[in-house]
């Protein structure tokens, strides 16, 4: 996967919310919130737009950054990997 280029992480309260720069992006019907742990992995994953991840790739930053075990981190991070495609901010 990769991250889809535009998409700017912005502070919400206790929460992160994706927001699109351009007006293409712009879809006020599929607003993502992100909690921490999420916008740490949209953090690393958007590092480098065309570097391909995984979700094992982001248990694996999971694990270095968090107290995690390898299986709770990867299912973690397939769950939030579903999330950003159905919310179409990544892309194979």
């Amino acid at each position: 996967m990769k991250t889809i280029k535009g998409f700017k992480l912005r502070p919400l309260g206790d929460e992160f919310i994706l927001v699109g720069e351009s007006v293409e992006l712009v879809n006020y019907n599929k607003m993502l919130t992100l909690n921490e742990t999420a916008a740490f992995l949209w953090r690393k994953a958007s590092e480098d737009p065309e570097r391909d991840f995984d979700a094992k790739m982001m248990a694996d930053w999971l694990c270095e950054e968090y107290d995690v075990t390898p299986e709770q981190a990867l299912q973690d991070s397939e769950h939030t990997l579903e999330q950003w495609k159905e919310a179409e901010i990544v892309r194979e």
